[in-house]
């Protein structure tokens, strides 16, 4: 059988954590499969403890066809632990995920690839284990993007919730999107050498000095991006808001404009706070996202 993904592991002489990091789960992903390639030839010559292991593009058949999904039309970060007997998506879910199992801490780096942009942050789920659940919030403050949230433990078939099954600590991080953002490679390789500092892997201390905003949200489903905001129906969504903007619950986001120049639906602010994500593709489908707002004033 043709191999799913390449994976590199890099070892030091010295004993230390098992790391395991990837990109390119979706295949419109592009900054964090670069820095993991740019990570491969750095950490040959500066990892001091320790192993990792580096998948930079964990979904090859999503990567090579320019789309999130592959031929068989499963997300990918909605079908771990997969099926290693299935289509070719769940065969991928189903050995990335043993990968998971077997390391001792996991960073999945991600961006809104075509359809959205996301203010860079980075995330990790509430785990109900408190040493988990602590070593995970000091990876993502190591991760050192402006934005770090925990949200709720209970979504499932993605990569992290792999990694809260088998008590691995596991981060992740949004990275812009809607276009090429070559500015992302450098921050997502500094925030990877972060986190190996804050285990010891390398030398030096983690910085977070670009950390703005340090929030967690237990609410169910809090950090389902695909379901925030969703169009009432279906038409070319018009912006009114930039990432960044605080809003108050009722404000006017934008509206959506139909197929024959009608305008359509407003699109109201469900919640107070900061504008997190915006839908970069303007036309959108009947319950396709269009916004996201964090608690944040």
């Amino acid at each position: 059988m043709a191999e799913l993904f390449s994976s590199h592991i890099i070892k030091a002489s010295k004993e230390g954590p098992n790391g395991l990091i990837i990109a390119g789960v979706h295949g419109d992903e592009y900054e964090p499969v670069l820095a993991v390639l740019k990570l491969i030839n750095q950490l040959k010559e500066t990892l001091i403890a320790g192993s990792i292991t580096l998948v930079p593009i964990t979904n090859r058949n999503a990567y090579f066809s320019g789309a999130r999904v592959g031929e068989d039309k499963l997300d990918l970060a909605r079908t771990c632990p997969g099926d290693s007997q299935g289509t070719i998506t769940q065969q991928v879910a189903a050995e990335i995920s043993e990968l998971i199992k077997k390391a001792d801490f996991f960073i999945d780096m991600h961006t809104g690839g075509d359809l959205f942009d996301i203010s860079p942050l980075s995330g990790y789920m509430l785990h109900q284990d408190p040493s988990v659940l602590d070593t995970q919030r000091a990876m993502a403050a190591a991760f050192n993007l402006p934005i770090v949230w925990g949200t709720s433990p209970e979504l499932e078939g993605r990569t992290l919730s792999v990694a809260r099954d088998a008590n691995v600590p596991a981060i992740y991080s949004e990275y812009r999107g809607g276009g090429y953002r070559a500015e992302g490679v450098d921050d997502l390789v500094e925030g990877c050498e972060n986190v190996l500092k804050y285990f010891g892997m390398l030398p030096g201390q983690a910085s977070q000095a670009n950390i703005q905003y340090t929030l967690e949200d237990n609410k169910p489903g809090s950090g389902h991006l695909q379901v925030m905001h969703p169009a009432p129906e279906e038409g070319i969504f018009i912006a009114q808001v930039d990432l960044g903007d605080s809003v108050s619950e009722g404000d006017k986001l934008g509206y959506l404009l139909r197929e024959n120049g009608e305008k359509g639906a407003d699109i109201i602010a469900q919640r107070s706070g900061m504008v997190f994500l915006k839908r970069a593709v303007p036309m959108a489908k009947a319950g396709d996202a269009l916004a996201g707002i964090l608690p944040i004033q």
